[in-house]
C-alpha cells in the first residue's frame, strides 16, 4: 500500500521553461522518478504593474503530458470555469479522461485574476454564483447524465455527451477554494479539495482554518468528511540550485508560512507532516523547477512516503 501521494505542479511559465519540449520532458522525468501526478495552471496571460507575463495553453500541454505518459494522475489546477462553456468543459473532460486511460483529476474554480477576464470579455462578477451554476451543467454530464438547466447564468438543453464517461461516474472533481461559500459547494459537489499554495506545515493557519471550515461544511449537509480527499499545493525550494537562493543575499529569505527548504531529509519530513494534517495528495510547486530538481523531488518524496501512515 502506498502512503500520501505527491505529484508536481509543472511549470507553466512562458519564461520558467525553454518552451514545451522542456516541460515534457520534466513531466516525463517525473514519471519516471516515481512521482504519482502532474498538474497545469490554467491562465490566458498574468499582467500586473503594467507588465504582462505569459503563460502555456493547459489543456492542450495536458493533453500531451497524458500522451507521453502511463502511470501518473494527469490534473488541472484549476480550469478557470468561466473560460468555458460549461458543457464543452464536461466533453473536453470525458475526451481527455479516456485520452489519458482514466487518469484525469478534473481540478475546477470560479478564477481570480481579473485582468484575464477583461481580456476574455468575461464577467467578473458574481463568479461563485456563476460557479455554482455551472457546476449543475458539468456534473451529471460527466457522470453521463443528460441535462436541461435554465439558470441566471447558464443554460443547457437536452445536452448529453456520447461518447459518455470511459469510468464509472466520469473523473473526479477537485475544486480549490478559500472562501466559506466556495468550501460549501466543495464539501455538497466534489471529490477532491485543494488549497494552495503552503510551506511548512506547522506554520499553515490558512490551511487548518480551510479544512476546518471544509470538514463543518461536509457535516452540514450530512456528508461524511472522511469522503473527500483532500489535497495541498506545497513550495519546495533548493537553496544551493541556481536560482534557489531567488531572493537575493540582501532580502529577508521566505519564512515557513510560505516554503519548504533545508536538507533533503528536511524536506522529507516536512512533506510527510501534511499527512497529520489529513492531507492525501501533496502538489508541489518548485522554486524554481529544473530536472536536477525534479530528480531530487523524486527520492524525497520515495522518503515521505515511508514516513506517512499507509506504507507499506
Amino acid at each position: 500500500m502506498v502512503g500520501m501521494k505527491i505529484g508536481l505542479m509543472l511549470p507553466m511559465g512562458s519564461d520558467e521553461t525553454r518552451g514545451v519540449s522542456d516541460l515534457l520532458q520534466l513531466a516525463v522525468l517525473s514519471e519516471d522518478v516515481g512521482l504519482d501526478s502532474l498538474w497545469v495552471a490554467d491562465h490566458f496571460f498574468h499582467r500586473a504593474g503594467g507588465q504582462t507575463s505569459g503563460i502555456h495553453e493547459a489543456w492542450t500541454l495536458l493533453t500531451a503530458v497524458a500522451a507521453l505518459t502511463a502511470r501518473v494522475d494527469v490534473g488541472t489546477l484549476v480550469l478557470a470555469v468561466p473560460f468555458r462553456n460549461p458543457a464543452l468543459t464536461a466533453k473536453m473532460a470525458l475526451e481527455l479522461d479516456e485520452v489519458s486511460g482514466g487518469r484525469l483529476i478534473l481540478g475546477l474554480g470560479c478564477g481570480w485574476h481579473e485582468p484575464e477576464f477583461d481580456a476574455l470579455g468575461s464577467p467578473f462578477d458574481h463568479r461563485v454564483s456563476r460557479f455554482e451554476e455551472a457546476l449543475q451543467i458539468i456534473l451529471p454530464l460527466l457522470r453521463g447524465e443528460e441535462v436541461t438547466f435554465a439558470g441566471r447564468y447558464h443554460r443547457a438543453s437536452e445536452a448529453v455527451l456520447v461518447p459518455g464517461p470511459s469510468r464509472a461516474g466520469g473523473p473526479p472533481v477537485l475544486i480549490a477554494a478559500a472562501g466559506h461559500r466556495m468550501l460549501e459547494l466543495t464539501a455538497r459537489h466534489a471529490h477532491q479539495y485543494n488549497s494552495a499554495w503552503h510551506g511548512e506545515p506547522g506554520h499553515s493557519a490558512t490551511l487548518n482554518q480551510r479544512l476546518e471550515t471544509l470538514r463543518e461544511a461536509a457535516s452540514a449537509t450530512g456528508r461524511d468528511p472522511s469522503t473527500l480527499t483532500l489535497t495541498a499545493g506545497v513550495v519546495v525550494r533548493f537553496d544551493d540550485l541556481p536560482g534557489g537562493d531567488a531572493e537575493g543575499d540582501d532580502a529577508e529569505p521566505a519564512g515557513p508560512a510560505h516554503v519548504v527548504r533545508g536538507s533533503a531529509t528536511r524536506i522529507a519530513e516536512a512533506l510527510a507532516g501534511y499527512a497529520d494534517l489529513g492531507v492525501d495528495h501533496l502538489i508541489v510547486h518548485l522554486d524554481p523547477p529544473s530536472e536536477e530538481a525534479v530528480r531530487r523531488l523524486g527520492a524525497i518524496a520515495a522518503d515521505a512516503r515511508t514516513r506517512t501512515p499507509g506504507h507499506s
